[in-house]
């Protein structure tokens, strides 16, 4: 079988982009051939053979549309079972909705916004644009089947576009649980020593680049309502990340509040926290969940993050909506306690081992069969 992917770009930190990673690696373990449709893509991905498709652009708008259109004609000349796009694009047999619906975003962010905020992001160009390619997308005859890495968007599809309702699929993400593992523990004094960190305090830690949408303000607001013994590691990048530094000064957390920057692997992060949190505005499926969970840390995230369906409340972490402050920070306060703490993140390791990569690529496979065979084979 051979299969053709779809992403604009590669970045490191990037949660699609190393959900098509770990997909390409899965899928290869399955005899599944793969091409990558691509403008970058690090050199190394031996998973999969590399279509560089980089036109040149200028601006946001161009960027997408060209990327789609250069991506659309490569098609052409790749033969492939079936094509799979993480881009908004109506050329491909699979979408796979990784970033959820635009309109769900530009929603929450509604939620935040001054009026004259809501009308910016109502005659924003671009946003205009990404509406007209998602419906393109989703509308368009030549799809087949829409990938949903939750409910939560499977959901929000359905509503927005009932003519899909028979083309959604949830197939939740994979996480190597070899690789995200409670081991990673061993490098906790490590890393706390190199940041800084007082050994004996509890640390929450958030993974995440675009510091807005995935919650941090929200979940330094509420460590700043614990004891002066909880503190805050972030890890991730962010173009605003001097006004966060400020904000936790006003807060009066400045001095248990560390930012380690952007990370190609966060497991030692993991292993130097107790707990993870993630209250994001709005996030499909976060594979940090994830990963933390794999690693043995119990969860506070928000309802509007996909994977927080995989919680099991106040069993292995907690659910609450993303501007919560005082219901976030309950949440925190009750995983001070050390037992309680311990005995969540092993039910959280525990709940998250049926989500292992090598599952995930059996069950895509399955599903790429089963697409085949009611289109009645190969081609």
């Amino acid at each position: 079988m051979r299969v053709v992917l779809i992403r604009q770009r590669y970045r490191p930190d990037g949660g699609a982009e190393r959900f098509v990673a770990r997909a390409a690696h899965a899928l290869s373990a399955q005899g599944v051939e793969i091409m990558l449709v691509t403008r970058d893509w690090p050199q190394g991905a031996d998973d999969m053979r590399i279509e560089r498709c980089n036109p040149r652009y200028l601006g946001s708008i161009w960027r997408d549309l060209g990327f789609a259109l250069c991506a659309c004609r490569r098609l052409r000349a790749l033969k492939a079972d079936l094509v799979q796009s993480h881009e908004r694009m109506a050329c491909a047999d699979i979408f796979r909705a990784g970033d959820g619906l635009h309109r769900s975003w530009l929603a929450q962010r509604r939620r935040t916004t001054s009026p004259w905020g809501r009308v910016r992001l109502r005659l924003n160009p671009y946003h205009l644009y990404a509406l007209a390619a998602e419906t393109k997308a989703l509308t368009h005859p030549r799809l087949r089947a829409v990938i949903c890495g939750s409910r939560m968007v499977r959901d929000e599809i359905a509503t927005a576009f009932p003519q899909t309702a028979d083309k959604l699929v949830v197939l939740y993400n994979g996480v190597d649980i070899q690789h995200f593992h409670p081991d990673v523990k061993a490098e906790r004094d490590q890393v706390r020593q190199r940041h800084g960190i007082p050994f004996g305090d509890t640390i929450f830690v958030f993974v995440g680049s675009g510091f807005y949408r995935k919650g941090l303000a929200e979940a330094m607001k509420a460590i700043a309502l614990l004891p002066a013994s909880a503190g805050l590691l972030v890890v991730g990048q962010d173009r605003h990340e001097a006004r966060y530094r400020q904000l936790g000064q006003a807060l009066g957390i400045g001095n248990r509040l560390w930012f380690s920057g952007r990370q190609t692997d966060p497991r030692p992060f993991y292993g130097a926290a107790d707990a993870f949190i993630l209250p994001a505005l709005y996030d499909p499926s976060p594979n940090v969940v994830l990963e933390a969970m794999a690693c043995g840390l119990p969860v506070v995230t928000s309802r509007s993050a996909g994977t927080s369906e995989l919680l099991v409340e106040g069993k292995t972490g907690f659910v609450c909506d993303a501007l919560d402050t005082d219901g976030i920070a309950r949440a925190c306060a009750s995983l001070l306690d050390p037992i309680q703490r311990a005995e969540m993140g092993q039910a959280a390791r525990a709940a998250i081992e049926p989500y292992d990569l090598r599952l995930m690529g059996e069950r895509f496979v399955a599903f790429y069969e089963d697409l085949l065979r009611a289109r009645g084979g190969h081609g």
